[in-house]
């Protein structure tokens, strides 16, 4: 009986256009088709193995119960994961991987390799459509075996003998050294033709070249340079390829409290995330990335940028509505479930700023000027000044009462800065004379509202006397310079206010089982995201090796494949939330590109 392992037990494979996550014992628990937001095939993370999943490892036991691999490692710098197991037999070598596709279908495979001696192995394959409501009927085509639930077909193909049992499918066998045998998966409408039979060796091999071909294009060299390259890896493969959006997180409702109610779907494109995913992309030499992402948000937001949403379907769709999946126990009982994410219809001010800083680093970085861009830009401008001074939810997407926050209005500012450059530049017109009173009306009602004068320290909110680790940005954003008194005050309350034991950071106070400023019940851990920050600011202000002592404390806690979730739970020393976080992987690189130009790093 598998049960699924903690967060940090998974690694991620995937094809930029959906993703599977595979637990350490080789049982893959989570796999959406054929789409990131699609339905789950395999939803025993959130559930039990009733919900679906598929085990290939060692057959230890009568039951074939799974133990964890003895090695596990990424081949070189892919998404090509390597699990080895050590038996009384021998040891044996599974490859994981999921070919990239273009109009292809997609396909899961597994390649069993035997190491040396002879070792039993087990495939056990329970296909659950709808997130693991729908039991499909599975049966053999020339073959083949399909399984089919209204519109999903999945098809499986494997020279190893297969037989159903207890509704899965099994394949018993024995490997020797050298001894290679393929197992794949490949989805397809069930209305079309069955896919083609499918070819595991050439797609592996095509798929080690397309991330050899592609890691070649990073610019970093630095020190850190192991850790960029996974993080754009992670990146990249949170892309949707086919139009450019980029999901936050590959998981739904992976709990960032265990056994709480914390629980969002990720599988969506927020602007924000996406646009400071651009900047780290940009940073390290992957402009078709950018161009691509600015391709998506001109379809997206369309001819209708007053009525800009803060995330997206991944193929720019508007309606995400939220809905619970009552018959998932939920990760450890975590509950509820939930798909869609009504914060979608959220006003999160912050949102502008971002999108235009990263529209304001595309075009400083070479990319072809697209006039289209420009225009929205203006726009956004032009709503910015009738909205800015409005309260909002912030970028912690709070389910309570909207608030003037501090990090909002400084975004703002951000926006029609950038936006004021961009007309400097001479590549486009604009009122600048009222657009520099604007920018300097937001700059000084955020200093007198925002400002605590008696802590020395920016605050959450106007008139409050929380803090909110949002506010390390300020520096970061160039609002202030980083020497400024009020940036170091902010730093150092922020680090004696919201700071763990550990020295890592959380967003904001909760207030343990009663609901806080966000609205919602219990706890979170600490931010992952905040503390890069943290180490940013740190090392901003000249604390370099105060900062580089940090950033390597939070590079221990990536799992042995260099994975982050989106926080840390100081209590129970686990990763939690969605995983792996694309607003973790983003600040780790920015952080190891100011630590590297500042020369403050070990070694």
């Amino acid at each position: 009986m598998h049960v699924a392992g903690r967060i940090e037990d998974y690694a991620l494979i995937g094809d930029m256009q959906t993703a599977a996550l595979v637990c350490r014992d080789g049982t893959v628990d989570w796999l959406c088709l054929p789409r990131f937001d699609s339905p789950a095939v395999f939803a025993g993370l959130l559930g039990t193995e009733e919900n679906g999943f598929w085990r290939m490892g060692p057959a230890h036991g009568p039951d074939g119960a799974p133990v964890p691999a003895d090695r596990r490692r990424y081949r070189g710098d892919s998404l090509v994961l390597e699990s080895e197991w050590d038996t009384p037999r021998g040891t044996v070598r599974v490859i994981d991987f999921m070919p990239p596709r273009e109009d292809a279908t997609p396909q899961l495979i597994r390649i069993v390799e035997g190491v040396s001696g002879r070792v039993p192995m087990r495939s056990a394959l329970r296909m659950r459509f709808s997130y693991g409501w729908v039991v499909p009927w599975v049966h053999k085509v020339d073959e083949r075996t399909v399984a089919v639930a209204g519109p999903d077909s999945v098809w499986l193909d494997t020279d190893a003998e297969t037989y159903g049992k207890d509704l899965t499918t099994y394949a018993d066998f024995t490997v020797g050294p050298g001894e290679r045998i393929a197992f794949t998966i490949s989805w397809q409408p069930s209305h079309s033709r069955p896919p083609h039979v499918p070819e595991p060796e050439a797609a592996l091999e095509a798929t080690e070249d397309f991330w050899r071909e592609w890691v070649d294009h990073c610019t970093y060299h630095g020190p850190y340079r192991d850790a960029v390259v996974r993080s754009l890896i992670t990146l990249k493969a949170l892309t949707y390829a086919p139009t450019g959006g980029i999901v936050a997180a590959p998981t739904t409702s992976l709990p960032e409290d265990i056994g709480g109610s914390r629980n969002w779907d990720y599988r969506f494109t927020w602007l924000r995330d996406a646009a400071i995913t651009l900047s780290s992309l940009l940073r390290t030499g992957y402009r078709e990335e950018a161009r691509a992402w600015r391709e998506w948000l001109l379809r997206a937001v369309a001819g209708d940028p007053e009525n800009l949403q803060i995330m997206y379907g991944i193929a720019g769709e508007r309606e995400l509505g939220e809905n619970e999946l009552t018959w998932l126990t939920g990760y450890e009982d975590s509950r509820p479930v939930r798909v869609g994410n009504g914060a979608a219809g959220q006003l999160q001010l912050d949102v502008y700023g971002e999108v235009t800083e990263a529209l304001h680093l595309a075009h400083n970085t070479g990319l072809a000027r697209n006039d289209y861009a420009s225009l929205l830009q203006l726009k956004l401008i032009q709503w910015v000044e009738k909205h800015w001074d409005e309260p909002d939810e912030g970028i912690w997407e709070v389910r309570g009462p909207r608030r003037h926050f501090v990090h909002s209005k400084v975004m703002t500012w951000v926006a029609v800065d950038r936006t004021i450059k961009l007309i400097e530049s001479g590549d486009v017109d604009g009122p600048l004379d009222r657009w520099r009173r604007l920018r300097d009306t937001i700059h000084r009602e955020v200093c007198e509202k925002g400002y605590d004068p008696e802590r020395n320290t920016f605050t959450q909110s106007y008139g409050s006397k929380e803090l909110d680790a949002s506010l390390l940005l300020i520096p970061q954003m160039g609002f202030l310079p980083p020497d400024d008194k009020r940036v170091i005050g902010t730093i150092e309350a922020i680090q004696r206010e919201l700071g763990t034991e550990d020295g890592f950071v959380l967003r904001y106070p909760t207030s343990g089982e009663d609901a806080g400023v966000d609205g919602l019940e219990g706890d979170e851990g600490a931010f992952l995201a905040c503390s890069f920050w943290l180490a940013d600011d740190l090392a901003m202000i000249g604390r370099v090796e105060e900062a580089r002592i940090l950033f390597e404390k939070l590079l221990s806690l990536r799992n042995d494949l260099g994975l982050l979730a989106e926080e840390w739970d100081s209590r129970l020393q686990r990763q939690v939330g969605n995983f792996p976080q694309a607003f973790s992987h983003v600040p780790l690189i920015d952080t190891a590109l100011r630590l590297t130009a500042s020369g403050a790093y070990g070694g």
